[in-house]
């Protein structure tokens, strides 16, 4: 089995609910194992992270960056770009925020340069607005909260939960979108750690 460490951090239960549905679309893939953590219990169990084969980091974005709680986590984590611990892991990025922007590309660019200074290759969402809806990009209104990537991102699956509980937030096209992405790291971490496999053989 291929390991996938998803670790989140979230205040009032919006993230947890994108987290938990980038672990569905992973574990949906066979010959993967997805594992969720928060930031606190990824901190205390840092070493299991050396065996995952793929990472996902996901917050949301306060203030137009990424939340305390992650960047405490990243801190801790620094202890491992030491040795390059997670050289060569996948790794991915999700957020969401209380409006459609709230600056959350900023909060995907602090994700993806930590990754970068792990050595470790970062998988974009690759999917493009709206896919399921398109029709919906010809109104002026845009998009729907059953779209898929509504908000037009390419790094990683962005949410808006605006001032909604939990409960009823994000939206089912932003929860489908974190979804589709958690399978598509996972499809990707498989093909690559495949690949590994078949040059050791080969060597």
């Amino acid at each position: 089995m291929n390991k996938i460490a998803i670790i989140y951090h979230s205040t009032y239960g919006h993230t947890k609910r994108q987290a938990e549905a980038v672990y569905h679309g992973a574990q949906r893939v066979p010959s993967i194992q997805a594992q969720l953590y928060t930031v606190e219990e990824a901190a205390e169990r840092l070493d299991e992270l050396d065996t995952a084969d793929a990472i996902i980091f996901g917050c949301p974005t306060y203030m137009g960056s990424m939340s305390a709680g992650m960047k405490t986590f990243i801190e801790v984590a620094a202890k491992k770009w030491f040795t390059l611990a997670w050289r060569n892991k996948i790794a991915g990025a999700f957020t969401n925020s209380s409006s459609f922007s709230g600056d959350k590309l900023n909060t995907l660019l602090g994700l993806t340069i930590n990754a970068m200074q792990h050595g470790m290759i970062f998988v974009g969402l690759g999917m493009m607005p709206a896919p399921n809806k398109p029709e919906e990009m010809n109104e002026i209104t845009g998009p729907g909260p059953d779209a898929h990537n509504r908000v037009g991102s390419y790094i990683g699956p962005m949410a808006a939960s605006f001032q909604v509980a939990a409960s009823d937030a994000p939206s089912q096209g932003d929860l489908e979108t974190a979804e589709i992405y958690g399978q598509r790291v996972a499809e990707i971490t498989l093909q690559f750690a495949r690949g590994k496999n078949d040059k050791l053989i080969a060597e």
